[in-house]
């Protein structure tokens, strides 16, 4: 039987046209952290790398701080908000299970009616949404797509939690996607360990705080929160994690290289998930990349903002010249589920 649908017509290849970044005012240097752990500036900076990280203040919510960045990103890819076919906006923090934030997004940047959705998987989340809007593009359903990692893990900290306490920052990074004449996003080498994924979880889930009547419940056709309940924050199994993320994660971003036709030497630039220095140090040294290669450690003043880290690393390497447009750079996330996405791409 022969198709009577038509074959898409979209754009030969994909390309990021433009980055944007926004981080909160607020710095929060270690010794604030200490206030609250029993910890010392040393140990944190030897173990994670980081000596400030950025909090959100009551204004600089996931929206807003989305709005920044993706106005930044539209103006530095040369398009008005109008041409957005699709927002795509990876986060863990924003707090209503509906709408997604991506509609509410769409609508404070002036972008008409473009498809818009979430998407949760953790620090992996900018490349998966990178991933789709290559994809739309090529396929045709959009002409230009606004991708957004955004976080106020501030939100989900927990201060007393020693092991996470001074890990986690806020901020939004954003990239357009839009039509290429040559290849400019590579192959997307990307999956899930779900049997791994209690190593990084929210402690406690929301319907754990409700007194409601729930149909099915526990007793008499409700079920009632306990009186005292903390607060759900995120925790991890830091040696398991970075385990895994330095033998597991070195394998992927090869695999990344390979499917793009690209050999270490090639690259201009490694912008991985700023989680850890030295899980950075330790997977620079086993993909044996060059010294050439310009590393982002942009985890020394920002902290770990999960979807929003690459964009946020991507833009600060580009914005203060130590990478420039046209470089070749290794992208590779990692986190919670325990996901994972790498690719090779051609900076805007």
């Amino acid at each position: 039987m022969t198709s009577k649908i038509k074959p898409s017509k979209g754009a030969p290849y994909a390309r990021i046209m433009g980055v944007g970044g926004y981080r909160p005012t607020r710095v929060v240097p270690n010794e604030e952290i200490l206030k609250h752990i029993d910890s010392s500036d040393e140990w944190i900076r030897s173990r994670s790398g980081i000596a400030t990280r950025h909090w959100a203040g009551p204004d600089e919510t996931v929206a807003t701080m989305s709005v920044e960045a993706a106005g930044k990103a539209i103006a530095d890819a040369g398009i008005t908000p109008e041409q957005i076919d699709a927002v795509v906006v990876s986060t863990v923090s924003h707090f209503k299970q509906t709408p997604a934030i991506a509609t509410e997004i769409a609508h404070l940047i002036g972008a008409g009616k473009p498809a818009a959705f979430d998407i949760s998987a953790g620090c992996a989340g900018f490349g998966y949404g990178l991933t789709l809007a290559k994809g739309m593009v090529t396929e045709g359903s959009a002409g230009h797509v606004l991708v957004i990692g955004v976080e106020r893990l501030s939100d989900l900290t927990d201060l007393e939690d020693r092991a996470t306490a001074f890990l986690f920052g806020d901020g939004a990074g954003a990239v357009i996607v839009g039509p290429a004449t040559e290849p400019a996003i590579g192959p997307t080498v990307w999956g899930s360990e779900g049997d791994k994924a209690e190593t990084i979880k929210q402690t406690i889930a929301w319907d754990a705080y409700r007194t409601t009547p729930v149909p099915g419940g526990d007793g008499p056709g409700e079920r009632t929160a306990p009186e005292a309940i903390r607060y759900p924050a995120i925790t991890q199994e830091g040696q398991a994690v970075f385990r895994w993320a330095v033998f597991e994660m070195a394998k992927v971003a090869q695999q990344a290289l390979d499917a793009a036709g690209v050999s270490p030497d090639d690259l201009d630039v490694f912008i991985p998930h700023q989680a850890n220095m030295r899980i950075i140090d330790s997977m620079v040294k086993t993909l044996k990349l060059p010294e050439s290669v310009t590393v982002a450690r942009d985890v020394e003043t920002t902290g770990n903002t999960s979807a929003a880290s690459i964009p946020l690393a991507m833009e600060r390497l580009l914005a203060t010249g130590q990478a420039k447009s046209g470089d070749t750079a290794l992208v590779i996330g990692f986190g919670a589920g325990l996901v994972y996405a790498a690719t090779v791409v051609t900076l805007p």
